[in-house]
Protein backbone atom coordinates (compact mmCIF):
# COMPACT_ATOMS: atom_id res chain seq x y z
CA UNK A 1 0.00 0.00 0.00
CA UNK A 2 1.63 3.36 -0.94
CA UNK A 3 2.37 6.06 2.42
CA UNK A 4 0.93 9.18 2.14
CA UNK A 5 4.45 10.51 0.70
CA UNK A 6 4.10 8.42 -2.68
CA UNK A 7 -0.01 9.29 -2.50
CA UNK A 8 0.93 13.04 -2.76
CA UNK A 9 3.54 12.62 -4.97
CA UNK A 10 0.64 10.81 -7.21
CA UNK A 11 -1.41 14.34 -7.17
CA UNK A 12 1.70 16.77 -8.43
CA UNK A 13 0.63 18.49 -11.39
CA UNK A 14 1.31 21.52 -13.51
CA UNK A 15 -0.80 23.56 -11.09
CA UNK A 16 1.30 22.72 -8.02
CA UNK A 17 4.14 23.16 -9.86
CA UNK A 18 2.90 27.15 -10.40
CA UNK A 19 2.48 27.76 -6.89
CA UNK A 20 5.83 26.63 -5.68
CA UNK A 21 8.14 30.16 -6.81
CA UNK A 22 10.91 29.15 -5.18
CA UNK A 23 11.58 25.98 -6.96
CA UNK A 24 10.58 27.52 -10.43
CA UNK A 25 13.92 30.28 -9.39
CA UNK A 26 15.99 27.53 -8.18
CA UNK A 27 15.06 25.75 -12.06
CA UNK A 28 15.68 29.63 -13.71
CA UNK A 29 19.04 30.03 -11.89
CA UNK A 30 20.26 26.54 -12.87
CA UNK A 31 19.26 27.47 -16.49
CA UNK A 32 21.10 30.34 -16.56
CA UNK A 33 24.14 28.75 -14.98
CA UNK A 34 24.49 26.19 -17.36
CA UNK A 35 23.42 28.46 -20.42
CA UNK A 36 26.74 30.71 -19.03
CA UNK A 37 28.83 27.16 -19.39
CA UNK A 38 27.51 26.60 -23.00
CA UNK A 39 28.75 29.93 -23.78
CA UNK A 40 32.62 29.53 -22.06
CA UNK A 41 32.95 26.67 -24.36
CA UNK A 42 32.78 29.22 -27.95
CA UNK A 43 35.67 31.11 -26.12
CA UNK A 44 38.85 30.07 -27.52
CA UNK A 45 41.86 30.10 -25.92
CA UNK A 46 43.88 33.05 -26.84
CA UNK A 47 46.92 32.70 -29.22
CA UNK A 48 45.88 29.36 -30.67
CA UNK A 49 45.47 28.83 -34.45
CA UNK A 50 42.04 27.21 -35.38
CA UNK A 51 43.41 25.87 -38.34
CA UNK A 52 46.34 23.90 -37.10
CA UNK A 53 44.64 22.89 -33.97
CA UNK A 54 41.58 21.46 -35.97
CA UNK A 55 43.83 19.33 -38.41
CA UNK A 56 45.58 17.90 -34.50
CA UNK A 57 42.12 17.59 -33.14
CA UNK A 58 40.77 15.44 -36.14
CA UNK A 59 43.64 13.23 -35.95
CA UNK A 60 43.26 12.65 -32.55
CA UNK A 61 39.50 12.47 -32.20
CA UNK A 62 39.02 8.97 -31.45
CA UNK A 63 41.59 9.07 -28.86
CA UNK A 64 42.40 11.24 -25.47
CA UNK A 65 40.76 14.51 -26.79
CA UNK A 66 37.79 12.74 -28.19
CA UNK A 67 37.47 11.46 -23.91
CA UNK A 68 37.68 15.10 -23.01
CA UNK A 69 35.64 16.50 -25.37
CA UNK A 70 33.03 14.32 -24.37
CA UNK A 71 32.91 15.37 -20.78
CA UNK A 72 33.79 18.92 -21.96
CA UNK A 73 30.54 19.30 -24.20
CA UNK A 74 32.71 20.44 -27.39
CA UNK A 75 34.58 22.36 -25.56
CA UNK A 76 38.17 20.56 -26.87
CA UNK A 77 37.00 21.03 -30.32
CA UNK A 78 37.01 24.46 -29.81
CA UNK A 79 39.51 24.96 -27.23
CA UNK A 80 37.04 27.06 -25.51
CA UNK A 81 38.11 27.84 -21.86
CA UNK A 82 36.18 25.39 -20.28
CA UNK A 83 38.16 22.73 -22.42
CA UNK A 84 39.60 21.60 -19.14
CA UNK A 85 36.21 20.52 -17.71
CA UNK A 86 35.34 19.78 -14.29
CA UNK A 87 37.64 16.96 -14.30
CA UNK A 88 40.63 18.52 -12.01
CA UNK A 89 37.54 18.62 -9.69
CA UNK A 90 36.61 14.87 -9.55
CA UNK A 91 40.39 13.78 -9.35
CA UNK A 92 41.12 16.18 -6.13
CA UNK A 93 37.46 14.93 -4.89
CA UNK A 94 38.95 11.40 -5.50
CA UNK A 95 42.18 11.61 -3.81
CA UNK A 96 40.78 13.80 -0.62
CA UNK A 97 37.81 10.46 -0.47
CA UNK A 98 40.03 7.94 -0.50
CA UNK A 99 42.40 10.33 2.43
CA UNK A 100 39.18 10.25 4.62
CA UNK A 101 39.82 6.55 4.84
CA UNK A 102 43.05 6.28 5.41
CA UNK A 103 44.14 9.90 7.25
CA UNK A 104 42.87 9.80 11.29
CA UNK A 105 42.39 13.34 10.70
CA UNK A 106 40.43 13.86 7.87
CA UNK A 107 37.85 10.91 9.31
CA UNK A 108 37.83 12.82 12.18
CA UNK A 109 37.34 16.23 9.99
CA UNK A 110 34.07 13.75 8.39
CA UNK A 111 32.61 12.86 11.45
CA UNK A 112 31.90 16.54 12.08
CA UNK A 113 29.23 16.81 10.78
CA UNK A 114 29.08 20.21 8.22
CA UNK A 115 31.90 22.07 9.62
CA UNK A 116 34.18 18.90 8.96
CA UNK A 117 32.23 18.84 5.58
CA UNK A 118 33.24 22.22 4.87
CA UNK A 119 36.62 21.98 5.87
CA UNK A 120 36.99 18.85 3.34
CA UNK A 121 35.57 20.84 0.35
CA UNK A 122 38.18 23.31 1.19
CA UNK A 123 40.97 21.02 1.01
CA UNK A 124 39.21 19.58 -2.51
CA UNK A 125 39.36 22.96 -4.21
CA UNK A 126 43.31 23.77 -3.41
CA UNK A 127 44.23 20.13 -5.02
CA UNK A 128 41.55 21.12 -7.46
CA UNK A 129 43.87 24.44 -8.24
CA UNK A 130 47.27 22.05 -8.18
CA UNK A 131 45.79 19.56 -10.48
CA UNK A 132 43.96 22.17 -12.76
CA UNK A 133 47.52 23.78 -13.14
CA UNK A 134 49.72 21.03 -13.44
CA UNK A 135 46.91 19.67 -17.00
CA UNK A 136 46.81 23.32 -18.06
CA UNK A 137 50.42 23.30 -18.09
CA UNK A 138 50.70 20.25 -20.10
CA UNK A 139 48.00 21.30 -22.77
CA UNK A 140 49.19 25.18 -23.06
CA UNK A 141 52.74 23.45 -23.68
CA UNK A 142 51.44 20.89 -26.08
CA UNK A 143 49.71 23.27 -27.82
CA UNK A 144 52.30 26.24 -28.07
CA UNK A 145 53.19 24.12 -31.79
CA UNK A 146 49.61 24.87 -33.42
CA UNK A 147 50.25 29.14 -31.89
CA UNK A 148 49.50 32.08 -33.85
CA UNK A 149 52.55 33.45 -35.24
CA UNK A 150 54.13 36.64 -33.76
CA UNK A 151 53.19 35.29 -30.26
CA UNK A 152 56.13 34.12 -27.81
CA UNK A 153 55.55 30.03 -26.81
CA UNK A 154 56.31 31.24 -23.10
CA UNK A 155 53.76 34.05 -23.14
CA UNK A 156 50.90 31.80 -25.27
CA UNK A 157 52.07 28.62 -22.17
CA UNK A 158 51.48 31.72 -19.59
CA UNK A 159 48.28 32.89 -21.03
CA UNK A 160 47.09 29.04 -21.51
CA UNK A 161 47.57 28.45 -17.90
CA UNK A 162 46.13 31.17 -16.93
CA UNK A 163 42.61 31.14 -18.83
CA UNK A 164 42.59 26.90 -18.30
CA UNK A 165 42.72 27.26 -14.90
CA UNK A 166 40.29 29.99 -14.54
CA UNK A 167 38.28 27.90 -16.61
CA UNK A 168 38.07 25.12 -14.47
CA UNK A 169 37.62 26.95 -11.25
CA UNK A 170 34.98 28.78 -12.77
CA UNK A 171 32.95 25.65 -13.48
CA UNK A 172 33.64 24.64 -9.92
CA UNK A 173 32.16 27.73 -8.08
CA UNK A 174 29.23 27.44 -10.38
CA UNK A 175 29.07 23.64 -9.65
CA UNK A 176 28.58 24.69 -6.58
CA UNK A 177 26.01 27.38 -6.58
CA UNK A 178 23.74 25.28 -8.93
CA UNK A 179 23.84 22.92 -5.63
CA UNK A 180 23.26 25.59 -2.86
CA UNK A 181 21.19 28.01 -5.02
CA UNK A 182 19.73 25.66 -7.59
CA UNK A 183 17.99 22.15 -8.26
CA UNK A 184 20.24 18.99 -8.44
CA UNK A 185 23.72 17.89 -7.70
CA UNK A 186 25.87 21.04 -9.89
CA UNK A 187 28.95 18.85 -10.76
CA UNK A 188 26.91 16.09 -12.94
CA UNK A 189 24.65 18.71 -14.06
CA UNK A 190 27.52 20.41 -16.22
CA UNK A 191 28.62 17.19 -17.56
CA UNK A 192 24.91 16.20 -18.44
CA UNK A 193 24.62 19.32 -20.09
CA UNK A 194 28.13 18.64 -22.12
CA UNK A 195 26.94 15.11 -23.14
CA UNK A 196 23.32 16.12 -23.89
CA UNK A 197 25.09 18.82 -26.08
CA UNK A 198 26.76 16.80 -28.44
CA UNK A 199 24.13 14.16 -28.73
CA UNK A 200 22.39 15.65 -31.68
CA UNK A 201 25.38 16.30 -33.35
CA UNK A 202 26.51 12.87 -33.00
CA UNK A 203 23.02 11.54 -33.89
CA UNK A 204 23.05 13.83 -37.12
CA UNK A 205 26.35 12.66 -38.01
CA UNK A 206 25.10 9.22 -37.88
CA UNK A 207 22.24 9.62 -40.05
CA UNK A 208 24.37 11.77 -42.52
CA UNK A 209 26.77 8.73 -42.68
CA UNK A 210 23.56 6.03 -43.87
CA UNK A 211 22.21 8.65 -46.46
CA UNK A 212 25.59 9.05 -48.06
CA UNK A 213 25.52 4.23 -47.89
CA UNK A 214 28.90 4.86 -45.79
CA UNK A 215 26.85 3.20 -43.26
CA UNK A 216 23.78 0.58 -43.98
CA UNK A 217 20.49 2.01 -42.59
CA UNK A 218 19.47 -1.04 -40.72
CA UNK A 219 23.05 -0.61 -39.30
CA UNK A 220 21.64 2.33 -37.86
CA UNK A 221 18.05 1.24 -36.88
CA UNK A 222 19.88 -1.43 -34.63
CA UNK A 223 22.03 1.59 -33.19
CA UNK A 224 18.79 3.15 -31.96
CA UNK A 225 17.28 -0.08 -30.81
CA UNK A 226 20.42 -0.54 -28.80
CA UNK A 227 20.07 2.92 -27.33
CA UNK A 228 16.37 2.36 -26.35
CA UNK A 229 17.00 -0.94 -24.69
CA UNK A 230 19.99 0.71 -22.49
CA UNK A 231 18.04 3.46 -21.38
CA UNK A 232 14.90 0.71 -20.26
CA UNK A 233 17.61 -0.93 -18.70
CA UNK A 234 19.06 1.63 -17.06
CA UNK A 235 15.63 3.42 -15.53
CA UNK A 236 14.99 -0.14 -14.28
CA UNK A 237 18.12 -0.82 -12.65
CA UNK A 238 18.56 2.65 -11.05
CA UNK A 239 14.92 2.37 -9.59
CA UNK A 240 15.76 -1.13 -8.30
CA UNK A 241 16.19 -1.73 -4.30
CA UNK A 242 16.14 -4.38 -1.63
CA UNK A 243 13.89 -3.42 1.16
CA UNK A 244 14.97 -4.92 4.46
CA UNK A 245 11.97 -4.94 6.79
CA UNK A 246 12.65 -3.47 10.29
CA UNK A 247 10.51 -3.86 13.14
CA UNK A 248 10.02 -1.13 16.28
CA UNK A 249 8.54 -2.72 19.57
CA UNK A 250 5.30 -1.21 20.93
CA UNK A 251 6.41 2.03 23.52
CA UNK A 252 4.65 2.69 26.72
CA UNK A 253 2.60 6.40 26.24
CA UNK A 254 0.79 8.07 28.80
CA UNK A 255 -2.60 6.70 27.45
CA UNK A 256 -1.12 3.09 27.38
CA UNK A 257 1.12 1.37 24.93
CA UNK A 258 1.58 2.34 21.45
CA UNK A 259 1.30 -0.22 18.35
CA UNK A 260 4.71 -1.55 16.98
CA UNK A 261 5.68 0.22 13.83
CA UNK A 262 7.10 -1.84 10.54
CA UNK A 263 9.46 0.15 8.36
CA UNK A 264 11.80 -1.34 6.01
CA UNK A 265 15.38 -0.20 4.99
CA UNK A 266 15.67 0.87 1.61
CA UNK A 267 19.02 -0.48 -0.13
CA UNK A 268 19.83 0.32 -3.89
CA UNK A 269 21.43 -2.02 -6.51
CA UNK A 270 23.94 0.40 -7.69
CA UNK A 271 24.33 2.44 -4.13
CA UNK A 272 27.68 4.32 -6.38
CA UNK A 273 25.69 6.01 -8.88
CA UNK A 274 27.76 7.66 -11.62
CA UNK A 275 30.93 8.14 -9.53
CA UNK A 276 32.77 4.98 -10.52
CA UNK A 277 32.60 5.67 -14.67
CA UNK A 278 33.20 9.13 -13.86
CA UNK A 279 35.81 8.79 -11.59
CA UNK A 280 37.40 6.21 -13.45
CA UNK A 281 37.77 8.48 -16.43
CA UNK A 282 39.05 11.07 -14.92
CA UNK A 283 41.73 8.96 -13.66
CA UNK A 284 42.74 7.13 -16.78
CA UNK A 285 42.69 11.23 -18.17
CA UNK A 286 46.14 11.35 -16.45
CA UNK A 287 48.60 8.93 -18.04
CA UNK A 288 48.06 11.05 -21.40
CA UNK A 289 48.15 14.25 -20.18
CA UNK A 290 51.66 13.04 -18.75
CA UNK A 291 52.40 12.09 -22.49
CA UNK A 292 51.70 15.98 -23.40
CA UNK A 293 53.32 17.40 -20.47
CA UNK A 294 56.65 15.02 -21.44
CA UNK A 295 56.28 15.26 -24.72
CA UNK A 296 53.86 16.91 -27.19
CA UNK A 297 54.88 15.02 -30.20
CA UNK A 298 54.18 11.90 -28.49
CA UNK A 299 50.10 13.43 -27.80
CA UNK A 300 49.66 14.32 -31.22
CA UNK A 301 51.20 11.60 -33.54
CA UNK A 302 51.70 7.74 -31.38
CA UNK A 303 53.30 6.34 -33.62
CA UNK A 304 56.34 8.79 -33.44
CA UNK A 305 56.70 8.18 -30.31
CA UNK A 306 59.69 5.86 -28.57
CA UNK A 307 59.81 4.50 -24.99
CA UNK A 308 57.62 5.18 -22.32
CA UNK A 309 55.77 8.13 -23.89
CA UNK A 310 55.20 6.06 -27.20
CA UNK A 311 53.85 2.92 -24.80
CA UNK A 312 51.53 5.13 -23.12
CA UNK A 313 49.89 7.01 -26.07
CA UNK A 314 49.28 3.90 -27.66
CA UNK A 315 47.65 1.65 -25.06
CA UNK A 316 45.86 3.89 -22.71
CA UNK A 317 44.60 5.24 -25.96
CA UNK A 318 40.59 5.03 -25.96
CA UNK A 319 39.56 1.62 -27.57
CA UNK A 320 42.82 0.07 -26.87
CA UNK A 321 42.33 -3.46 -24.94
CA UNK A 322 45.07 -2.27 -21.71
CA UNK A 323 42.19 0.79 -21.70
CA UNK A 324 39.42 -1.18 -21.54
CA UNK A 325 40.77 -3.76 -18.84
CA UNK A 326 41.85 -0.77 -16.91
CA UNK A 327 38.90 1.12 -17.22
CA UNK A 328 36.78 -2.18 -16.04
CA UNK A 329 39.04 -2.60 -13.22
CA UNK A 330 38.65 1.02 -11.78
CA UNK A 331 35.14 1.11 -12.31
CA UNK A 332 35.16 -2.38 -9.70
CA UNK A 333 36.95 -0.31 -7.64
CA UNK A 334 35.05 2.68 -7.33
CA UNK A 335 32.17 1.29 -7.11
CA UNK A 336 33.20 -1.03 -4.02
CA UNK A 337 34.80 1.54 -2.53
CA UNK A 338 32.37 4.93 -3.01
CA UNK A 339 29.21 2.46 -1.55
CA UNK A 340 31.75 1.56 1.61
CA UNK A 341 32.24 5.43 2.18
CA UNK A 342 28.08 6.15 1.21
CA UNK A 343 27.13 3.19 3.51
CA UNK A 344 28.36 2.01 6.67
CA UNK A 345 26.75 -1.42 8.07
CA UNK A 346 27.96 -0.70 11.30
CA UNK A 347 26.64 2.75 12.11
CA UNK A 348 23.33 1.81 10.58
CA UNK A 349 23.07 -1.15 13.07
CA UNK A 350 23.94 1.00 15.65
CA UNK A 351 21.00 3.43 15.22
CA UNK A 352 19.28 0.88 15.11
CA UNK A 353 19.47 -0.61 18.02
CA UNK A 354 19.29 3.06 19.63
CA UNK A 355 15.61 3.50 18.17
CA UNK A 356 14.91 -0.34 19.12
CA UNK A 357 14.55 -1.45 15.63
CA UNK A 358 15.68 -4.62 14.67
CA UNK A 359 15.65 -6.84 11.80
CA UNK A 360 12.97 -10.24 12.26
CA UNK A 361 15.34 -13.03 13.19
CA UNK A 362 18.80 -11.23 13.42
CA UNK A 363 19.71 -10.13 16.79
CA UNK A 364 20.35 -6.68 16.82
CA UNK A 365 24.16 -4.98 17.32
CA UNK A 366 27.00 -6.75 15.37
CA UNK A 367 24.90 -9.37 14.00
CA UNK A 368 22.28 -6.82 11.96
CA UNK A 369 25.57 -5.41 10.64
CA UNK A 370 27.19 -8.25 9.20
CA UNK A 371 23.65 -9.50 8.03
CA UNK A 372 23.31 -5.60 6.31
CA UNK A 373 26.92 -5.49 5.10
CA UNK A 374 26.39 -9.15 3.55
CA UNK A 375 23.21 -8.24 1.58
CA UNK A 376 24.43 -4.88 0.75
CA UNK A 377 28.12 -6.90 -0.92
CA UNK A 378 26.13 -9.19 -2.73
CA UNK A 379 23.95 -5.90 -4.50
CA UNK A 380 27.05 -4.12 -4.92
CA UNK A 381 28.37 -7.20 -6.88
CA UNK A 382 25.17 -6.84 -9.29
CA UNK A 383 25.69 -3.11 -9.33
CA UNK A 384 29.29 -3.47 -10.08
CA UNK A 385 28.54 -5.94 -12.77
CA UNK A 386 25.84 -3.99 -14.39
CA UNK A 387 28.09 -1.00 -14.44
CA UNK A 388 31.07 -2.49 -16.46
CA UNK A 389 28.63 -3.87 -18.81
CA UNK A 390 27.21 -0.93 -19.63
CA UNK A 391 30.55 1.28 -19.52
CA UNK A 392 32.78 -1.60 -21.49
CA UNK A 393 30.02 -1.57 -24.44
CA UNK A 394 30.69 1.89 -26.14
CA UNK A 395 34.46 0.85 -26.01
CA UNK A 396 33.95 -2.25 -27.55
CA UNK A 397 31.55 -0.81 -30.19
CA UNK A 398 34.21 2.06 -30.89
CA UNK A 399 36.86 -1.00 -31.60
CA UNK A 400 34.54 -2.87 -33.90
CA UNK A 401 32.69 -0.44 -35.52
CA UNK A 402 34.56 2.92 -35.69
CA UNK A 403 32.29 4.80 -37.48
CA UNK A 404 29.50 5.05 -34.58
CA UNK A 405 30.29 8.13 -32.70
CA UNK A 406 31.62 6.66 -29.55
CA UNK A 407 29.52 8.92 -27.31
CA UNK A 408 26.96 7.30 -28.08
CA UNK A 409 27.11 4.36 -25.75
CA UNK A 410 26.62 2.94 -22.21
CA UNK A 411 28.80 5.83 -19.99
CA UNK A 412 26.85 9.03 -21.64
CA UNK A 413 23.28 7.27 -21.70
CA UNK A 414 24.01 6.35 -17.30
CA UNK A 415 25.27 10.19 -17.24
CA UNK A 416 22.45 11.22 -18.69
CA UNK A 417 18.92 9.09 -17.39
CA UNK A 418 21.10 9.35 -14.19
CA UNK A 419 21.23 12.32 -13.36
CA UNK A 420 17.92 13.34 -15.02
CA UNK A 421 15.99 11.01 -12.69
CA UNK A 422 17.76 12.66 -9.37
CA UNK A 423 17.08 15.93 -11.02
CA UNK A 424 13.74 14.80 -10.75
CA UNK A 425 13.28 13.53 -7.79
CA UNK A 426 14.69 16.65 -6.39
CA UNK A 427 12.22 18.45 -7.85
CA UNK A 428 9.47 16.69 -6.75
CA UNK A 429 10.54 16.96 -3.47
CA UNK A 430 10.13 20.30 -3.45
CA UNK A 431 7.12 19.83 -4.93
CA UNK A 432 5.59 17.49 -1.96
CA UNK A 433 7.74 19.94 0.65
CA UNK A 434 5.28 23.05 -1.04
CA UNK A 435 2.08 20.94 -0.67
CA UNK A 436 3.07 20.02 2.89
CA UNK A 437 3.28 23.72 3.64
CA UNK A 438 0.21 24.81 1.88
CA UNK A 439 -1.39 22.07 4.04
CA UNK A 440 -0.10 23.72 7.57
CA UNK A 441 -1.43 27.22 6.69
CA UNK A 442 -4.45 25.70 5.81
CA UNK A 443 -5.00 23.76 9.07
CA UNK A 444 -3.74 27.18 11.17
CA UNK A 445 -1.62 25.05 13.15
CA UNK A 446 0.23 27.65 14.17
CA UNK A 447 -1.92 28.52 16.39
CA UNK A 448 -4.40 31.35 16.94
CA UNK A 449 -3.44 34.94 15.37
CA UNK A 450 -3.16 37.99 17.54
Amino acid sequence: MANAAEQMARNLNFGTFAKAKDLQARILFTLGILVLYRLGTYIPLPGLDPSQYAAVFESQAGGILGSMNLFAGGAVERMGIFALNVMPYITASIIVQMMTTASPTLEKLKKEGEAGRKQLNQYTRYLTLVFALVQSFAIAGGLAAVRLEGISSWFFILTGVVTLTGGTMMLMWMGEQITARGIGNGISLIIFAGIVAELPRAIYNLVAQARTTSVDIGFVLAIAFMVIALIVFIVFIERSQRRLIIHYPKRQQSQGFAQGQRSFLPLKINTAGVIPPIFASALLMLPLTAVGFLGAGAAADPNAASGILGWLAANFSPGSWTYIITYALLVVFFAFFYTSIMFNPTETADNLRKYGGFIPGIRPGSNTAAYIDYVLTRLTTIGTAYLVFICILPELLRRYFPQIPFYIGGTSLLIVVSVTMDTVTQIQSHLIAHQYEGMIKKSKLGGKRK
